[in-house]
Parts: C-alpha cells; structure tokens; sequence
C-alpha cells in the first residue's frame, strides 16, 4: 500500500514505502526526492548535515535496499505522526530547529499569489521592510 509523506514542504507519495508499526521503511532510491535525506557511508546525510546511524542500532534504521525515515526523526527529535488507516505520515521540524528559527526573528519563506495571480515570495524582500496583513473569518 503507497505512503504518503509530508515533510518539510514536500508532500510525497512512496509507493515502494511500507509501514510497520511506528517505522516507515522507504526504498533507498525514493529517499533523497522524499525527504532530501541520502544514505552514504557516514550516515544519513542531508547536504553538508550527515547524521551516523547509531552503533549496534543499524537494524532499527537499515534493512537491504530499505532505510527508516521515522527512526531518523525521532532519533532526530522531529515529532512524527502516522495514520495508519490513510497510510499518511507527517515528520516535523525539531524543537531545536524551531527555536533557532525564533532565535533568529527571521520569518519562515512562502510564496502567495497577489490580486493580479502573479507570484511573490518572501524571500523576494529580504533585507526590505515588509507589511503583511492577514484576515480570517473566525
């Protein structure tokens, strides 16, 4: 039965991913484009972050061709929920990552459209001064 992964802002529907119990096992080759995570002889790597698997503990995280993506989080600290009944995963950010992101007082990037239908992002103004307003009907 195919997962569905939500990490980050990559939602992504895996296949070749099974699930058992709290592990989500998820093809090698599916890994990188799911999560940006690959599997190198050091560890589990994310760009210049690599993370080795924990000694004696290579069978929580590794099977042949397999790797554990909710093993890594939660030895990571990222919350992970699963529901089983939609096969649905969601892996969020760490309490560290988050608090450094508050730290820094830099808001998180996102992109919305403006009346017209054209694109801006808020990236596009960084170093600017920027107003956003919201509104909500609740």
């Amino acid at each position: 039965m195919p997962q569905t992964l939500i990490s980050g802002d990559r939602t992504t529907v895996l296949a070749g991913a099974t699930s058992e119990g709290d592990a989500l096992w998820v093809p090698v080759g599916d890994l990188e484009p799911a999560s940006g995570w690959t599997l190198k002889p050091e560890g589990a790597c994310r760009g210049e972050e690599c993370v080795p698997i924990p000694r004696g503990q290579e069978s929580l995280f590794v099977r042949p061709g397999l790797f554990n993506l909710a093993a890594l989080a939660g030895y990571l600290g990222q919350p992970v929920v699963h529901d089983a009944r939609r096969n649905a995963w969601v892996i969020g950010e760490s309490a560290g990552r988050r608090a450094a992101g508050l730290d820094s007082l830099e808001a998180p990037d996102f992109t919305l459209p403006d009346l017209q239908g054209n694109l801006h992002s808020l990236h596009d103004y960084r170093g600017k001064k920027v107003f956003l307003v919201s509104w909500a009907s609740w």
